[in-house]
């Protein structure tokens, strides 16, 4: 059988197109295949929402409203380029009756905008900032796939999963930040069948890349730029961006920097010892020893002596996360978590740290019962172990696999079968 984009050349039959797409969409979501006429793109999509668990009939779910939607928005990237997309697509959206949306790294959309009535019509199916429309939310779709799959992607009618998107037709291309490669979100042009044509992603991914050469040119004007940053997440071996400088540190010298950046009055050398090492018979000479070899990694002028401390301020992964904790910022805190602070340190303070951290994080998500993010920890190499996640994201998805999941662990964790309510809630 022909690729079904051959039915957007001219002469051909779109709606027939459409309702072939259908058959193909209720066959998958009911037998978990996927026959030839549906493009590899999608039918790797449509595999992938399955496997997390996504509905045919679902939505989107909103994370992050008000104050939460507002710190977000305010302190994301692509807050830098948002007049360059409304320059670019602003009155062709209007114009077009389409909508330009524009989402982060995990599918949530920050911006929304376009023409009134496309707006009202894509409310209903919560199409709107603030929405999680990630592929292990709401399914195949072109922003969510696009930040999913890291490279450009249409997504026409039938192809979306959900059923109550299969009226529109959008395209969308990743935006990376030019410093780190890593992606930021994505840019999305969402419409009616006007939008089913090649020119649709040309004209998003072009747009793209103008984007991330404007961020470019304005990474040096960047508040933030000159102070260092120290990511520590998820990560063994800590990394410092300085002076336009990527330094990997080694295992011990990335809880040296983890403790000087958390404490910038510095710390004394028994201080640092205690905070350090298990092992008392550690001798002074052993630590100054790395912080020589530390000092020359990083350069002149950043590191000074009695007391240790880092001579300029430096802006660590883990006091984003703990900051916006604090404020009250919970979607914003689990979006900028990355995994635990240094997962395999032995080192006394870090390890309070690390689970300082991760534990009001934990606590915060359970509180706040939504769904999305429980699954998002559940399903993280750190907490799909976690018992207490698992029971919060039962009570509000209480799906086969969420259960299954957690009558395994409890019977893993040897829970007693009076206290299970994995195996009590099916």
């Amino acid at each position: 059988m022909t690729d079904p984009w051959v039915a957007l050349e001219p002469g051909a039959d779109p709606a027939e197109r459409v309702r072939m797409l259908r058959r193909a969409h209720e066959t998958f979501t009911e037998a978990g295949t996927v026959p030839r006429p549906v493009r590899s793109v999608v039918a790797d999509s449509w595999r992938r929402s399955a496997r997390a668990g996504v509905g045919p009939d679902g939505t989107a779910s909103v994370d992050l409203m008000d104050g939460d939607l507002g710190v977000y928005r305010a302190e994301h990237p692509l807050a830098r380029v948002m007049p360059l997309f409304r320059e670019l697509m602003g009155t062709f959206a209007a114009d077009g009756e389409h909508l330009l949306a524009v989402c982060d790294a995990h599918g949530r959309l920050l911006w929304v905008e376009g023409h009134a009535t496309a707006r009202r019509q894509a409310g209903r199916m919560n199409f709107v900032p603030g929405a999680r429309w990630a592929e292990t939310a709401v399914g195949t779709n072109a922003p969510g796939t696009a930040v999913a799959v890291d490279r450009p992607v249409q997504v026409f009618a039938a192809e979306h999963f959900s059923r109550l998107v299969q009226p529109w037709t959008c395209a969308a291309a990743p935006v990376h930040d030019p410093r780190s490669g890593r992606v930021l979100g994505a840019v999305d042009i969402t419409g009616g069948d006007g939008l089913a044509h090649p020119h649709s992603l040309a004209f998003v991914q072009a747009v793209a890349r103008a984007a991330e050469s404007q961020l470019a040119l304005l990474a040096p004007e960047m508040p933030a730029a000159d102070m260092p940053e120290l990511t520590a997440l998820g990560r063994d071996e800590a990394q410092l961006l300085s002076g336009g400088r990527r330094i990997r540190l080694s295992r011990r010298h990335s809880e040296i920097l983890v403790l000087l950046a958390r404490h910038p009055e510095g710390l004394t050398g028994d201080e640092l010892l205690c905070a350090l090492y298990e092992d008392e018979s550690v001798t002074p000479v052993t630590l100054r020893a790395e912080l020589a070899r530390l000092r020359r990694l990083l350069g002149p002028g950043l590191l000074a002596s009695r007391p240790y401390r880092l001579t300029v301020p430096v802006e660590s992964d883990a006091d984003v996360v703990e900051r916006r904790l604090e404020s009250g910022a919970v979607t914003a805190a689990a979006t900028a978590y990355a995994g635990p602070l240094l997962p395999s340190s032995q080192a006394p303070a870090v390890a309070r740290l690390r689970s300082r951290l991760a534990d009001g994080l934990r606590t915060a998500l359970i509180a706040r019962r939504d769904p999305d993010l429980l699954a998002d920890w559940a399903h993280a190499a750190w907490g799909e172990d976690d018992l207490d996640v698992w029971r919060a994201l039962a009570a509000v998805r209480p799906t086969a696999a969420v259960h299954s999941r957690l009558a395994a662990l409890e019977s893993e964790l040897a829970v007693p079968a009076d206290r299970r309510r994995g195996v009590a809630a099916t």
